[in-house]
């Protein structure tokens, strides 16, 4: 027998009839915590544009939460020589840092006054208080023990980003596999202590360059190299838009931490994360 069709005007009625009627079980709304996300912006100046400063961090720091959720994850696959399921992994966040580049197109809408209408409200609140962000760049290679000092007042996020700091990271990972695989590798960038910054090593770019020169015969390995470098390139994008969207909102201010801002950024954009993997290009 013909069906009906829905009533007209009815406001659960969709395309060619189908009744949206979605049960009470559980919502899109309540599976996303959609009001507890969509509470959680709470402006503390009269300023339009603070809903904007917000936004932008906050949809950072959920990126930076999956781009944390995957290096973790990549990393023990390295460690396990699960390769395959890492290069998932790190091409993702190599992906992730493409979004957190282009957030910062929004936020360079903001103009200075616009900036200094709200900047009083953030007292001493600053991007060095990202403890996620310190994670990823503790396991990304680049330790400084000076950078646990802005946690310190949450001793439960100072034990977080201290575990990073201990660990060993993705590109020390990679190091010991290249060993396991038979590559020559000088014993002190194979067991050291984690907690110390990695220095390039003229025998470790050998081994690269031992796999780079046989992409054939080392193929995963050549892969594991190029996603590195992937990932590096992203980052050193995401670094150059932080620092030229800081200068063009604030200038040379000082930060709200306390540090030099433009100057202090400027530097990181020296910081190489996997040295031999770019040196040898200029040696093939």
């Amino acid at each position: 027998m013909e069906e009906d069709p829905p009533a007209a005007g009815c406001p659960f009625a969709g395309h060619h009839g189908a009744q949206l009627d979605f049960g009470a079980d559980m919502s899109y709304s309540d599976y996303l915590q959609l009001d507890r996300v969509l509470g959680a912006q709470q402006p503390l100046s009269p300023g339009h544009d603070e809903l904007l400063f917000i936004v932008q961090h906050q949809t950072s720091e959920l990126w930076m939460k999956l781009m944390l959720h995957e290096l973790a994850a990549a990393t023990q696959a390295v460690a396990a020589d699960r390769l395959p399921t890492a290069f998932k992994m790190l091409a993702r966040v190599s992906k992730i840092m493409e979004q957190l580049v282009h957030a910062w197109d929004v936020l360079a809408t903001m103009t200075p006054p616009e900036y200094s209408a709200i900047r009083p409200y953030l007292a001493s609140s600053s991007g060095f208080q990202s403890w996620q962000y310190r994670c990823i760049e503790f396991r990304l290679g680049n330790k400084n023990g000076a950078m646990l000092r802005p946690h310190a007042h949450r001793p439960e996020l100072l034990a977080e980003v201290e575990a990073a700091y201990r660990a060993p990271s993705l590109y020390d990972e990679a190091l010991r596999l290249l060993a396991r695989r038979g590559l020559a590798l000088p014993a002190d960038r194979l067991e050291r202590d984690w907690t110390q910054p990695y220095a390039a090593s003229d025998a470790v770019e050998q081994a690269w360059l031992v796999v780079y020169r046989d992409p054939e015969a080392h193929w995963d390995l050549y892969q594991l190299g190029e996603e590195l470098t992937d990932l590096e390139d992203a980052f050193r994008l995401w670094r150059f838009r932080h620092v030229t969207t800081v200068e063009r909102i604030i200038g040379f201010k000082r930060g709200t931490g306390g540090t030099s801002g433009v100057g202090y950024l400027r530097k990181m954009l020296d910081v190489v994360l996997f040295p031999e993997i770019w040196r040898l290009r200029t040696d093939l």
